[in-house]
């Protein structure tokens, strides 16, 4: 069997299938002995393999011995590809097809040069190469412009090298249905709080100021922007609920919507989020 083709079986689609297309597309064919389209379709699907040279990988699932992982996953009729990548999957069709008509899917599922560009500057950046990054990610932009998930990639690099201001354009930018994505709100939330890189003698200026003034607000936002950033996410909502229980109106409600930035932070199932939901909602009322 060709390098890049592989009969899979039950067991082994995990691994073969699922993880592997955390790495590059997997095109899963459903076939069975009895199957008279398959014998046609199937010789093109290996030929392709073959052809693009590991830029997919093959996995070719007797249907007749894998009953139950055919029914998990819909399949009706067959042959049936259904197309893997990043885990799940992203596009399929049921019943022969020409060779063109092939390869007008396979254009549909395999990578595009910017999103290579993409997965590659994202790998340097998880090897702390953050600079590489983002060289990597604005080639990808120019390929693809109007690509939001790079113009996300790149605002978190951004954010990581402090370069706080360039990352809110590119989230501005971002199209609306796109703006209102969980990563996007995570990485706004980031944004609240990219200005809270005080020193050690600023923060320590900063208690002293809150300790002698408690309506000292602008040193409680700043001081609870500095405990966020440095992970003491208590610290930081106390500092903020004292904000909001002091003045509402301070900031256009900024103690407000800096907690409302944390709890996106922490995530719904944080203790802290639940712990000072409540809280804010007394204080609210």
């Amino acid at each position: 069997m060709a390098a890049n083709v592989t009969e899979v079986a039950e067991s082994e689609f995990q691994i073969n299938v699922v993880e592997e297309s955390r790495k590059r597309p997997v095109l899963v064919d459903f076939w069975a002995p009895w199957c008279g389209p398959c014998r046609s379709l199937t010789p093109i699907l290996e030929k392709l393999a073959d052809e693009y040279g590991g830029q997919f990988l093959l996995a070719k699932i007797n249907s007749d011995e894998n009953q139950a992982l055919a029914g998990a996953l819909g399949v009706r009729g067959i042959p049936n590809v259904k197309a893997f990548y990043g885990g799940q999957i992203v596009d399929e069709f049921t019943g022969a097809m020409p060779e063109g008509a092939v390869r007008q899917f396979l254009e549909r599922v395999l990578p595009s040069e910017a999103e290579k560009q993409r997965q590659a500057a994202m790998k340097a950046y998880e090897s702390g190469n953050a600079e590489q990054a983002l060289t990597g990610l604005d080639n990808a932009q120019l390929l693809e412009p109007d690509n939001d998930t790079i113009r996300m990639d790149r605002a978190e690099v951004l954010l990581k090298l402090g370069r706080a201001p360039e990352a809110a354009t590119l989230l501005d930018e971002l199209q609306p249905l796109t703006a209102m994505e969980s990563r996007a709100e995570h990485l706004k939330a980031e944004l609240t709080f990219a200005d809270g890189q005080e020193t050690a003698a600023d923060i320590e200026q900063l208690e002293a100021q809150v300790s002698s003034d408690p309506q000292d607000l602008a040193a409680r936002l700043a001081l609870a922007k500095h405990y966020a950033n440095e992970k003491q996410f208590e610290p930081a909502l106390q500092q903020l609920l004292e904000i909001v229980r002091s003045d509402r109106e301070f900031g256009d409600d900024v103690g407000r919507k800096t907690m409302l930035a944390l709890f996106e932070l922490l995530g719904s199932d944080h203790r802290l989020t639940s712990q000072y939901r409540r809280l804010l909602a007394t204080a609210l009322n």
